[in-house]
């Protein structure tokens, strides 16, 4: 079984195949039989696309920003070149896509119709980076590949069932009615992340109280329940919540009434503000990269210091937030590029919570474990580095909705 999974982000596209047993799905995450990774910023005018297949890596440029385009361009190298693991492209048996907004419909993995097709792009507003992408990618299947099915993950899906008092907003009620709401995002990651966890630590999913600390560009937390998100830090978009690489996360919004009437801010320069300009950006000077913060704090710099003890002091009270929203802890997870990587980040937030019965190993924090317990041995709660496998996620689901229509 051939799996083709695409992961659509707002200026680039992950691309991979699995290939599966029809009979039994693997415990562990498999390496892909390909990956791809398309970059639009990296030249301009261009998409940058590196392949790795078969013990081999390669980079071209793309001279396109059509996305659909640069896509048929990237999977022909499938069936082409040293990188080639198929004859024909047909042999794909289907294809999963992550989407980022599915309002309130979408839960679950759902086979791709024209009215899941339009929900997507209803919610197009609501995630106007990403969902437009996502719409690309499914059509470009559509295009290259017929009828092959396709399935939709929603990064909201996994937060759907959040009680109402943690996702509606303290606004007029008929807001409620016209979707303004808390969604949550990163679901897939975090959803995978909660399943895996329980497998490492050979418990059932439902009982444990789990924190899944997704720290990456973009960063968000979840309080997970008997395997349900309870309470997440993303609310109606992807900006609420926790200080991130060039997103502020949550802020006083009369600051925006302020701007708006003290110095004419337009509605699209709180929007680039908020969203690239913010964050350890916006505080640094330097960069949306925690890597190059650290780098400077070695140095020194004064602002990235403060920009560093301000990500630490929101991720920490946030972690306090979902441990009352839980009413206790039994795991703490990072996981994404910083939560996975950034040795400091989890020491930090680490520190203080010893009347919780949480402690940190520090050497074994120091060599950044995959997949492991870097908590204590006396520790009561556990602390797990869980790396994300936002595309196995997907890959999986499919395995299931396949068999599920060859079944029928």
């Amino acid at each position: 079984m051939k799996i083709l999974v695409l992961n659509a982000g707002s200026s680039s596209q992950k691309s991979c195949l699995y290939q599966l047993k029809e009979d039994t799905l693997p415990q562990e995450p498999p390496k892909p039989l390909w990956e791809a990774h398309t970059d639009w910023t990296i030249a301009e005018g261009f998409a940058v696309s590196k392949i790795k297949a078969q013990g081999v890596t390669l980079e071209t440029k793309i001279a396109t920003l059509d996305r659909r385009l640069a896509l048929a361009q990237t999977l022909d190298t499938l069936t082409s070149g040293e990188t080639k693991v198929m004859d024909e492209l047909s042999e794909i048996d289907i294809v999963g896509h992550r989407v980022v907004h599915g309002g309130t419909e979408y839960a679950q993995a759902t086979l791709v119709t024209p009215e899941v097709k339009n929900a997507i792009a209803n919610f197009i507003p609501l995630a106007p980076a990403h969902n437009p992408a996502n719409l690309d990618g499914i059509e470009a299947i559509e295009e290259i590949l017929g009828n092959v099915p396709q399935v939709a993950l929603f990064d909201t899906g996994f937060h759907r069932q959040m009680p109402l008092k943690a996702a509606v907003y303290p606004l007029p009620y008929e807001w409620l009615e016209q979707g303004i709401r808390r969604y949550g995002f990163h679901g897939i990651n975090h959803q995978y992340c909660a399943q895996r966890t329980a497998q490492l630590l050979g418990k059932p999913l439902e009982s444990l109280k789990i924190i899944t600390c997704h720290l990456g560009n973009g960063c968000s937390l979840a309080a997970i329940q008997n395997g349900k998100s309870i309470d997440t830090t993303m609310g109606f978009t992807p900006l609420e919540g926790l200080m991130m690489g060039s997103r502020s996360g949550s802020i006083d919004p009369g600051i925006m009434i302020y701007l708006m009437k003290k110095y004419n801010f337009t509605p699209e320069q709180l929007d680039k503000m908020l969203n690239k300009e913010a964050g350890l950006k916006g505080i640094s000077g330097l960069s949306a990269d925690m890597r190059t913060i650290l780098a400077a704090i070695a140095e020194n710099n004064e602002q990235a210091n403060l920009a560093f003890e301000m990500y630490i002091h929101r991720l920490r009270s946030s972690i306090g937030s979902m441990v009352a929203s839980l009413g206790g802890l039994d795991v703490l997870v990072f996981t994404a590029g910083v939560g996975e990587n950034a040795v400091l980040v989890r020491e930090k937030a680490c520190e203080g919570w010893e009347f919780l019965g949480l402690k940190l190993d520090l050497e074994k924090n120091q060599s950044s474990p995959q997949d492991e317990d870097i908590a204590t041995a006396d520790s009561t709660v556990r602390i797990l580095i869980v790396q994300a496998e936002e595309d196995w996620a997907i890959a999986s689901e499919c395995w299931h909705q396949l068999n599920q229509l060859k079944n029928k």
